[in-house]
């Protein structure tokens, strides 16, 4: 199986380079600014392009974040493909996978959000932590190891919010009602003045219950679903020359809402911030040094919360065909969760990095790096990465890359205790390999395909295991976990009016050699978007087949989402949009064989809503 679909694959990336000689599509790519697209940082903690950086990286502009008007970070990811988001667990977090993988590094403005408080997955940070969509200027989305730059987690790969900065005078109301009681009302306001600059925005977001379709292909209330949530976003920057600057930014969440089908409620209260120095702004290759606070707390049959602080430092040199960097952090977390008996646990991090940027010549670059951790609890791990890029024309680029990565235990995993779970302080570190070759190719400038091939080899990894014997849930290192899979996509235009994007992912995930099911099935996606003079819209379908019903709901799905708006005026935008357009029976995350949590999607939704501007 392992080889056949390993042949599949350099099959079809051998298509691919073939392809790139002849131009198949005659359109324009599906993105919105050649400038904006062309440079990532988050890849290699550094501008580069994309064509040039070794990795599937996919960018979310604030324009398309804008056009769509997603609700949140969690919405905005959804389409892209190989990305998977929860639509909560029991905690309510919302939970980003890439590859198949929930060790995912969530970022904003390079500041790490993962803390070491789990949610009895390998996650450790939810979306719902992030801000309002409305500060974010872009989200880049790094698919592949990142241990060797972010430390652990970054083994599905890294999500990094770019948040806006101040500039023209400016303030921004969007309001919206819809089903199931929802209204949202976001407020943001930004602008400067001299060499300071500031973003803030504020939003009020609340629902009474949601309905989803049950297996029967009956509407089901989803009792106890509904929430009241609250967020405070301000960036402020002081700009004291071209090379140098400062940055402050804070962001307030807060949600109350209810659990399940049960009468209990839990109250969710994340705040962090940081204060930065930028440096060598002016430089190819910039600097900085970091003060970051977090603290995330939850009241949920008890408190249970993790208060964290770091300290970060980079700086890069370009010496002739060489671009490197360099850095160290430092983190220091206290984890308690009363309802599962262990308070005021310490977990102490730091690590030392360093990357070269090689460009060998016009066509091949060669990244080679190195991190080291130091955790108080498992001592010091050391995590190479190496990549290489070739580009043999200016439309093509072939890459490949190599990353060993290391996860400590979180608190809960070592310390959570309650009449049901048992957490476990010896558990062992999960380490192992993630491999990624790919090629992605422009046509005539005109459409861009990617198709890319990943596998991972983890020891030890851990998973909270069901004992029916004792009827309880242990958390345990197993032997070994492997992933495999393929990703396609394809962006581009029909004309100056229509755009699509295509994708098809398959993921193949096996514990000590037995097939698991996955988050998400392996499906495909599809977007149609309309753009001609005041009218926007967009169809984005998920489709998929092959399910477990049991686990599932139903053995195939088919999800639709649409939105359109309309420009009334210079700065009027009203808006229309139906999530799950057929009403369809679907399970994100499969129905638990021994408790019967399910986590289904919600059922058919609209929206309807105004962004004014003035």
């Amino acid at each position: 199986m392992k080889n056949e679909l390993k042949n599949k694959v350099l099959a079809t990336l051998a298509v691919g380079v073939l392809c790139s000689s002849t131009a198949v599509v005659q359109a324009a790519p599906a993105v919105q600014d050649d400038d904006i697209m062309d440079v990532v940082v988050t890849a290699e903690r550094m501008p580069s392009s994309i064509m040039s950086t070794p990795a599937d990286v996919t960018v979310i502009t604030a324009e398309q974040i804008e056009d769509n008007h997603y609700s949140d970070v969690a919405e905005a990811l959804r389409p892209i493909n190989g990305v998977v988001v929860t639509n909560g667990n029991a905690n309510g977090d919302q939970e980003v996978i890439i590859n198949g993988d929930q060790r995912v590094v969530i970022l904003i403005d390079g500041q790490r959000l993962n803390n070491d408080q789990g949610s009895m997955t390998r996650a450790s940070a939810s979306l719902g932590m992030l801000p309002s969509v409305k500060s974010i200027e872009r989200i880049e989305v790094v698919k592949g190891a990142g241990s060797a730059l972010y430390g652990s987690d970054a083994v599905g790969g890294v999500v990094n919010i770019i948040t806006k900065k101040g500039s023209k005078a400016e303030t921004n109301l969007d309001m919206n009602i819809g089903s199931f009681g929802t209204h949202n009302v976001e407020l943001s306001n930004q602008g400067s003045e001299g060499d300071w600059s500031w973003f803030a925005a504020a939003g009020l977001q609340e629902r009474d219950y949601f309905k989803y379709k049950g297996d029967n292909g009956e509407d089901v209330r989803r009792n106890n679903s509904g929430y009241n949530k609250k967020s405070l976003y301000l960036r402020l920057d002081k700009k004291f020359s071209d090379s140098d600057s400062l940055r402050l930014m804070f962001t307030h969440r807060q949600a109350d809402m209810g659990i399940e089908e049960k009468t209990l409620y839990q109250d969710q209260n994340y705040n962090y911030g940081s204060i930065t120095y930028n440096f060598k702004e002016d430089q190819p290759v910039q600097g900085f040094l970091r003060y970051g606070a977090n603290y995330k707390s939850t009241d949920y049959q008890g408190k249970y919360d993790t208060h964290s602080n770091s300290l970060e430092y980079q700086n890069g040199w370009q010496l002739g065909n060489n671009k490197i960097i360099a850095g160290g952090e430092w983190r220091k977390s206290t984890s308690t969760n009363k309802q599962s008996g262990y308070e005021d646990k310490d977990i102490t991090t730091y690590a030392l990095f360093l990357q070269d940027t090689i460009t060998m010549d016009k066509r091949w670059t060669f990244v080679p790096g190195l991190r080291m951790d130091h955790h108080d609890a498992f001592g010091t791990h050391w995590s190479p990465k190496a990549a290489i890029n070739y580009q043999p024309d200016t439309a093509t680029k072939l890459y490949a890359s190599w990353g060993k990565v290391f996860k400590a235990p979180t608190a809960d995993d070592m310390y959570y205790t309650d009449a049901y779970m048992q957490g476990n302080p010896n558990l062992k570190p999960e380490s192992g390999n993630v491999e990624t070759i790919g090629v992605t190719h422009e046509f005539n400038e005109k459409a861009i395909l990617d198709v890319n091939y990943f596998w991972s080899d983890i020891d030890d990894a851990i998973k909270w295991v069901y004992n029916p014997v004792t009827y309880m849930t242990d958390a345990l290192n197993v032997s070994n976990e492997k992933k495999q899979g393929i990703n396609i996509s394809l962006n581009g235009a029909l004309s100056d009016r229509w755009s699509y994007d295509l994708g098809y992912s398959y993921i193949s995930s096996e514990t000590d050699g037995k097939q698991v099911a996955y988050y998400e099935p392996n499906g495909y996606r599809l977007g149609v978007h309309y753009n001609c003079d005041r009218w926007k819209a967009n169809l984005m379908g998920r489709f998929g087949s092959g399910l477990d019903d049991t686990a599932y709901g139903r053995n195939h799905y088919a999800i639709w989402d649409f939105n359109t708006s309309y420009q009334a005026t210079e700065n009027i935008d009203v808006y229309f949009k139906i999530n799950n357009l057929t009403n369809q029976v679907y399970y994100l995350v499969p129905k638990s064989a021994w408790t019967g949590h399910f986590y289904p999607l919600q059922g058919r939704t609209f929206l309807v809503g105004a962004n004014v501007k003035f």
